[in-house]
């Protein structure tokens, strides 16, 4: 009788555990296979591209980074992000705070977060990716899986290339523009390449790239030396500032350079000024969509 009623009473735990394995679903990501509630509450978001992704999908994380730059939030996300608390940096994650949010479900990013993935496992089920550049729908399509939305993140993707393609058919032989991307950051050059997040939507457009630019690879790092490597038949810009004015200084000076002064596209007016954020750093749905704005304005097909 005695042995009934211990099993009589460990029936409901059972069911509970029973019911709570049911409901959890199988994440394949950079670093293994996790078991991820199927309707994640209380979500984490450990990089700035994820925390697009999170908002893009209906999701407002209780913790994430702070963005790049932000205080703590991009301007362009601000609003959005609620209650959010800020849990330090994609390279400087306070494990504590992650801890205390109590989260059901943590996303990270192998490049970042690979050598403190076993804490992060312990504190909840964590899901992350792989590279932090480049087309951002491989990212995008992983924490939407592990989010439980992976058929609103399709119908988010196929909503953005349709807006691609309309914009693409707008700008007609504007595409045959090679563009070039330059980025000032304190102490270094860099020319964008087609790994990168400008240059993944640029290529999606159809614009053409100066040769040096037309590479699958991320970036030149680089000085002004190469301000002749910068040309195009148009240069967008834009600059990267730690808030001890190097990255402004820097740009300033290749800016005023003789050198760059001859360049072809400044001599036909064909040079701009974009954001940092929107064109590099935040890397997400929601800054491709803006860069996109950027791109509509610039060539007056608005």
């Amino acid at each position: 009788m005695t042995l009934f009623r211990t099993f009589l009473a460990a029936v409901p735990v059972l069911a509970v555990l029973l019911a709570g394995a049911a409901q959890a679903r199988e994440v394949e990501h950079a670093l293994g296979t996790t078991d991820v509630p199927e309707d994640p509450q209380r979500v984490v978001v450990l990089t700035n591209e994820g925390t697009e992704a999170a908002l893009a999908l209906g999701v407002v994380p209780v913790g994430a980074v702070n963005s790049w730059n932000g205080d703590p939030w991009w301007d362009h996300i601000s609003d959005a992000m609620g209650d959010a608390v800020p849990v330090g940096t994609e390279s400087g994650v306070n494990l504590e705070l992650v801890a205390a949010l109590e989260p059901d479900l943590i996303i990270g990013n192998a490049q970042r977060h690979e050598e403190i993935y076993p804490q992060l496992s312990a504190i909840a089920p964590t899901v992350v990716s792989q590279e932090l550049r480049g087309d951002w729908k491989i990212n995008f399509r992983l924490y939407a899986e592990a989010l439980g939305l992976a058929d609103e993140g399709d119908a988010a993707i196929a909503e953005f290339d349709a807006a691609v393609d309309a914009l693409s058919a707008k700008l007609g032989p504007a595409l045959e523009e090679e563009v070039s991307v330059i980025r000032f950051l304190p102490g270094q050059i860099r020319i964008y390449q087609l790994d990168s997040f400008s240059g993944v939507l640029l290529k999606d457009l159809g614009f053409q790239r100066p040769e040096i630019q037309d590479v699958g690879a991320f970036a030149i790092y680089t000085g002004k030396e190469s301000i002749p490597d910068m040309d195009g038949d148009r240069i967008f810009h834009f600059t990267y500032e730690t808030g001890d004015g190097e990255g402004d200084a820097l740009a300033q000076d290749v800016l005023s350079d003789p050198l760059w002064q001859s360049l072809s596209a400044v001599q036909a007016g064909k040079v701009h000024a974009v954001s940092d954020a929107i064109w590099n750093t935040a890397g997400g749905i929601l800054a491709a969509e803006l860069m996109l704005k950027d791109i509509a304005r610039i060539y007056g097909v608005e």
